[in-house]
């Protein structure tokens, strides 16, 4: 029962303080805070109503002698410890953002949330406002450079490396439930040397147009020529839904 309440416990320190959307959808929120009460009232209510064993068939079980010493101790000492770890990892710890390393797990190159959207909405809306999300998507689609000569963007997110060491992702996850499924979305960006003055995971701000790739065998045909290219602290709200 005291893991079950820390859980419980856990699930409403990080809705009371706007991180529970670190881990889920915004929209399971109130369902996910509703049923971790219901879940810890069903705890204590069966805790305290479920009876203890009866006697009437003792004669019938097989002795049962509780461990004692070492092993006594030994059982304790586990217990502690698990629910002390469970404690510093649910209560203590900070909630950690996804990061590059899981990006690089998931193919941020072919995410299968980019090959599922839809760009009807996109293809004929207001670029100015269009996220790391509408332009990664619209990139994977190969919409090709006529699409893109001309438009300006400015989006937000951390960098991923390539295996070009003169472009870099500037990337963003997509949460549909939960951060168990989040699929990397990324925009390549052009920019020789980034090394020197950002480490993978750093956040940036970028604004800047497209351009075809110099080289045609390049994975990306097309990347991010960046006009300002900044340094950021990471947002209250790191994902994308």
């Amino acid at each position: 029962m005291t893991l079950s309440l820390i859980g419980v416990v856990a699930i409403l320190w990080l809705g009371a303080t706007g991180r529970l959307e670190l881990y889920i959808h915004p929209r399971y929120t109130v369902f996910t805070i509703v049923m971790a009460v219901i879940g810890g009232a069903a705890s204590i209510a069966a805790f305290l109503v479920v009876p203890g064993r009866g006697h009437a068939h003792d004669d019938d079980l097989p002795d049962e002698t509780p461990p004692t010493g070492w092993r006594a101790a030994l059982a304790i000492g586990g217990s502690v410890l698990l629910v002390a770890a469970s404690a510093v990892a649910l209560l203590v710890l900070p909630p950690a953002t996804l990061s590059s390393a899981t990006a690089d797990n998931r193919d941020i190159a072919d995410s299968t949330a980019l090959s599922s959207a839809d760009t009807t909405s996109l293809v004929g809306g207001d670029s100015t406002t269009f996220t790391v999300k509408d332009w990664a998507t619209l990139l994977h689609q190969g919409l090709g450079d006529d699409f893109f000569a001309g438009k300006a963007a400015a989006f937000s997110g951390f960098l991923v490396a390539t295996e070009d060491p003169d472009v870099v992702y500037v990337a963003r996850f997509l949460v549909t439930c939960c951060a168990v499924d989040a699929q990397p979305l990324g925009v390549p960006v052009l920019f020789p040397g980034w090394q020197d003055r950002f480490a993978v995971d750093d956040w940036v701000e970028v604004t800047g147009g497209f351009s075809p790739s110099a080289d045609p065998s390049a994975a990306e045909p097309i990347v991010l020529v960046p006009d300002t290219f900044e340094g950021i602290d990471q947002p209250a709200q790191p994902y994308v839904y």
